[in-house]
């Protein structure tokens, strides 16, 4: 019997790597190169376009997105949908409007005036606990995430409506006598000359990341949403998990609205509407699948920045806001297409029939004790 380990040459099955494709380098990497090409054409298109100022006014719109689609990111990670962001948004956005507007005490015949940080908070909890109705009635009471969070995305703008009577509150700024100023601080202060809006993002991408990449949360999520039944199987609290996703989506939804709001110094309650359709447009751009276990935050932030950057451009060389939506609506059909060519590509490997294990097993049965 001839000894082939003692040569110095391995099988050709496993020397080296794959060989070098520029297909497949422009495929993984397609959010990287359209974001690239936006920026070089309207450049072209516009003299005004590529300014340090413009991209830090377009970056502060992209935060509101950015922040929307990674807590929709981990939803889609974990298989589901939550089309109730954008109405999360914009219930948060009315709360927080109310509460800066003063809470009226009857009974004792006094108005209350929360300080900014209180109202931050409490806008929060509020976004949790929405996440919390959609993660109970998924997890618990399994009911499909696309109706749940479709009813509850009715009830929370309905809330809304009802708080405001169809109107939106003004002049969030705060007086200085009641000692609730400093609501506009979200929306219009820098720091080191970078939109707080921005900085924000980048705290809750970077926190996003470390989650997925360096704890057992993050392996139980990718988990679930390869194979939950696989993954409940192997001891993962499946169900916790879910819970947990959607809870943290709201959380970024309620964050979202208070940048928005904070912007516009006005809070209404149609605010929010279709921003859900965005958040899962820019998970897809960003190679995220959309029946889970696959998906990066670097890739969903990749994404917000395609569209923000879209759309802003076709903005700034005067292009009808009714064109603007078929561009965005022709980006994410690719961005789907491109999707899905890449994760066929990518078939399971086949279970050995009687291929080195079972010969193994054999031999081991046959050696003497």
């Amino acid at each position: 019997m001839t000894d082939t380990t003692k040569s110095g040459k391995r099988p050709a099955a496993n020397r080296g790597s794959q060989p070098f494709s520029i297909g497949k380098l422009l495929l993984e990497g397609r959010a990287f190169f359209a974001l690239i090409a936006i920026i070089v054409v309207f450049s072209i298109l516009s003299p005004y376009y590529l300014s340090l100022a413009n991209f830090l006014i377009m970056a502060s719109h992209v935060a509101i997105f950015g922040i929307l689609a990674i807590g929709m990111l981990l939803v889609i990670l974990s298989g589901g949908i939550d089309l109730s962001v954008g109405s999360t948004l914009g219930l948060s956005g009315v709360v927080a409007g109310a509460l800066m507007q003063g809470v009226t005490i009857d009974m004792a015949g006094v108005v209350l005036f929360p300080p900014v940080w209180v109202v931050v908070v409490l806008t929060c909890a509020l976004g949790a606990l929405v996440g919390l109705l959609n993660g109970v009635l998924i997890a618990f009471f399994k009911v499909p995430a696309f109706v749940a969070t479709l009813g509850v995305l009715y009830v929370a703008r309905g809330i809304a409506l009802l708080m405001t009577n169809g109107l939106t509150y003004n002049n969030l700024g705060g007086r200085p006598e009641l000692g609730n100023t400093g609501f506009d601080w979200l929306g219009f202060n820098r720091l080191f000359g970078i939109p707080v809006g921005v900085l924000v993002l980048v705290v809750i991408a970077v926190l996003g990341s470390l989650v997925l990449t360096r704890t057992a949360f993050g392996r139980w999520l990718y988990a679930s949403g390869g194979n939950a039944r696989a993954a409940e199987l192997s001891g993962v609290p499946v169900k916790t998990v879910q819970v947990c996703v959607y809870m943290l989506s709201g959380v970024c939804a309620a964050v979202a609205g208070l940048i928005l709001s904070s912007q516009l110094t006005s809070a209404g309650p149609t605010a929010g509407t279709t921003y859900e359709l965005t958040a899962i447009a820019a998970v897809v751009i960003g190679g995220a699948a959309l029946t889970g276990g696959r998906g990066t935050i670097q890739g969903t932030l990749l994404g917000a920045f395609v569209i923000g950057f879209l759309s802003d451009g076709l903005v700034i060389i005067g292009i009808s806001s009714y064109w603007q939506t078929v561009f965005t609506g022709a980006v994410i059909i690719l961005a789907v297409m491109l999707n899905a060519i890449q994760y066929s590509r990518r078939a399971p490997a086949p279970a050995p029939t009687d291929g080195p294990s079972a010969s193994t097993k054999q031999a081991t049965k046959a050696q003497p004790a």
